[in-house]
């Protein structure tokens, strides 16, 4: 069975490169049926309005790490009355944050902010993931140096599933295009200088011209939560 995803998966990212992002969830929906699922870090709703075009009561995953700009959760919000036929999960960690701090000692993220993007981001991904045959992000090639090569479908060894990626191709332009015809939720961070949103310790507004992701964890070598490897 795995070495059939996994082949399939391959065949996909090649057969569907240049395929656009509703044909890549037709392809999803024709093969995993109601076995997949939509991760939204609620900085946008691009992905969900996408995919919503191609199943209504589509699942979609948030990951409430506890460490939440209100406005990430407003989006998160506002997204369950705009589509009100999708599944919404939030996804929370095994501990809260008062109980992480009580085990860990407080502001974790300060002192080893992989190890708290893995208890509050990574561990419950994984658990949530497990049982599912894909799951669908909204990894873009511009968005960073290290997400240069991001195929719109692959095998994610670390989950043990399909990966899509529907707009892994799509330029800021096309990206803002979408947004603007759609009139699509976006976080109202963005527009404060805010391009790449994650937890609200963690994230910084970042200068003009600056890399995107310069934002987050400033200071240190990180550039990734961990959920993209």
């Amino acid at each position: 069975m795995t070495a059939d995803l996994e082949r399939l998966a391959r065949d996909a990212g090649r057969d569907l490169e240049d395929a656009s992002p509703q044909e890549v969830l037709r392809w999803t929906e024709q093969h995993f049926g109601d076995r997949w699922v939509v991760a939204s870090s609620m900085q946008d709703a691009v992905l969900i309005d996408l995919a919503v075009q191609v199943r209504s009561d589509v699942r979609v995953l948030f990951l409430d790490t506890g460490y939440h700009f209100a406005e990430t959760l407003g989006v998160r919000d506002a997204v369950a009355v705009r589509y009100p036929g999708l599944r919404l999960v939030n996804a929370v960690p095994e501990r809260t944050v008062a109980e992480q701090d009580e085990a860990e000692g407080p502001r974790l993220y300060e002192r080893d902010p992989d190890r708290c993007c893995h208890l509050r981001k990574v561990v419950p991904l994984r658990r949530y993931l497990d049982g599912f045959g894909a799951w669908v992000t909204g990894l873009r090639r511009v968005d960073a140096p290290s997400r240069a090569g991001t195929p719109v479908v692959t095998w994610d060894e670390r989950h043990r599933l399909v990966k899509v990626n529907p707009i892994a191709g799509w330029s800021d332009g096309r990206f803002e295009e979408y947004v603007a015809a759609h009139d699509v939720l976006v976080n109202l961070l963005i527009g404060e200088g805010y391009p790449s949103i994650g937890c609200a310790p963690c994230t910084a507004p970042v200068t003009q011209g600056a890399d995107l992701r310069s934002g987050r964890w400033q200071g240190r070598s990180k550039t990734e939560c961990g959920l993209h490897p």
